[in-house]
């Protein structure tokens, strides 16, 4: 980023190769919609370079990336007074994708995965949110607390809680 913002045109490319699938993917799982994870996605670059020249390394660039996109997702969300549930088709989404090997053993995983994925969708937006950044992501507690917001102790708890409702929710 120190290199971009002092005029290296490749550093911000390699900054932006980098972090645009993680990004993307982030935005599109909070925001379950591909038109407004675009609209997100394109929001938080044109922030990052506006305000390439006020950087300061006080955190990681991905951290600070993700916080960029965890307060854009907050405007949106308080603007709208309401978060959208999942699909109703959800499951017959699901049940269309093909699985080219078909084999048993891959068809349980994959059943596995998905209800994880729908357990995930279940949380509320706060556990979700650290759920998707320290398991996706794999971001440290303290990242993940920098980009939400809140210390340490509030993303332990709030990542212990949705892990203790996911547990729940996929031994019913």
């Amino acid at each position: 980023m120190l290199a971009w913002t002092a005029g290296d045109v490749a550093a911000f490319e390699m900054l932006y190769g980098r972090h645009r699938a993680s990004l993307y993917r982030f935005l599109l799982r909070q925001t379950r919609n591909p038109a407004l994870a675009d609209e997100f996605f394109q929001d938080v670059w044109q922030r990052v370079i506006a305000a390439g020249k006020g950087w300061k390394p006080d955190a990681a660039f991905r951290t600070w990336l993700y916080r960029i996109a965890h307060n854009r997702l907050a405007d949106h969300w308080r603007a709208m007074q309401y978060r959208p549930a999942a699909p109703e088709d959800a499951d017959q989404r699901t049940a269309a994708v093909a699985d080219p090997s078909d084999p048993e053993r891959e068809l349980s995983e994959f059943e596995q995965r998905r209800q994880l994925q729908l357990a995930i969708e279940t949380l509320p937006e706060e556990q979700r949110e650290v759920v998707l950044l320290r398991l996706e992501h794999e971001l440290s507690l303290e990242e993940i607390g920098q980009i939400t917001g809140v210390g340490r102790e509030t993303v332990k708890s709030r990542l212990r809680y949705a892990l203790d409702k996911l547990r729940q929710r996929l031994h019913e």
